[in-house]
C-alpha cells in the first residue's frame, strides 16, 4: 500500500495505468478513493491521503480495518537545514510534537520508524539512483507556530525537516503492528532563521517520490 499526500499526481496516476477503484474513504468534507493496480507483478494499493497527524491517522486507521498491512507514505516537508528543494529524506525518527501520537502510545519524546520500511525505501532509491539522506523529522501540529525560536531549538535537537503527520502516523502503526514507512521531499525552507522561502514546494518531485513508493512497497522483505 502507497499513501501520498499530493492528490492530483495520484489522481493522473490512476488514469494512466487504468487502475481500479475498490475502496473510498469518506471524510466530513470530501471522499478519498482508493485504487489497485499492479507494479511488477504485483497488486498495490494507492489513495490521496488529508493533510495533518489527526486526519491522516484517521485514514490510515481505514485502510488498516480493510486489511492493508504493509504502508509507505510520502509526502512533502520542509527543510530546516541548507537542502536544495526535492531533496529526498528518509525519516529514521520522528520527533513527537503533535497530540494524536500520544493517544496510541506511552508519552516520549520520539518514535523510531520501522526499520524494515527504511531498509526498503533505501533499496529503492538505489535501484532508482536517487541519492537520499536519513535523518530526524519534526512532526508538529502546530500551525503558524513555526517561530525562528522553535524552529532553531528543534535544529538543536537534531531534526533536519518538518512536516506534519511522521510521528503520529508511525505510532499508530507500531500499536496495529503494521509495517510503516515515510518517504518526504524537501519543498519549502525555514533555514534561513530571517526569511521564509516557499520556492516551489517541491512539485517537480511528486512523479520521482510517487515511483520511488510504489518500488519500497515492492521492495519490503525482498
Amino acid at each position: 500500500m502507497r499513501f501520498c499526500f499530493f492528490g492530483e499526481t495520484i489522481e493522473n496516476y490512476a488514469r494512466k495505468t487504468q487502475a481500479i477503484k475498490i475502496d473510498e474513504y469518506e471524510s466530513i468534507i470530501r471522499r478519498y478513493p482508493v485504487y489497485k493496480t499492479v507494479y511488477k507483478g504485483e497488486e498495490v494499493c494507492f489513495c490521496e491521503s488529508p493533510v495533518g497527524a489527526a486526519a491522516s491517522v484517521q485514514m490510515l486507521e481505514f485502510l488498516i480495518a480493510r486489511g492493508v498491512n504493509e504502508i509507505i507514505a510520502c509526502g512533502s516537508a520542509g527543510a530546516l537545514l541548507d537542502f536544495d528543494e526535492n531533496e529526498i529524506i528518509i525519516p529514521v525518527e520522528a520527533l513527537r510534537d503533535e497530540g494524536t501520537s500520544y493517544h496510541y502510545l506511552e508519552p516520549s519524546r520520539e518514535i523510531g520508524l520501522d526499520f524494515k520500511a527504511i531498509e526498503a525505501i533505501k533499496r529503492a532509491s538505489d535501484k532508482l539512483e536517487l541519492k537520499y539522506v536519513e535523518g530526524k523529522t519534526w512532526s508538529t501540529d502546530g500551525f503558524f507556530r513555526e517561530t525562528r525560536e522553535m524552529v532553531k531549538y528543534r535544529i538543536e535537537e537534531g531534526c533536519v525537516v518538518v512536516e506534519m503527520e511522521c510521528s503520529a502516523l508511525a505510532s499508530c502503526a507500531s500499536f496495529r503492528n503494521i509495517i510503516f514507512g515515510q518517504i518526504l521531499f524537501t519543498a519549502d525552507a525555514l533555514a534561513n532563521l530571517d526569511s521564509y522561502d516557499r520556492r516551489d514546494f517541491g512539485a517537480s518531485a511528486h512523479e520521482v517520490v510517487l515511483k520511488l513508493a510504489f518500488e519500497a512497497v515492492y521492495c519490503i522483505e525482498k
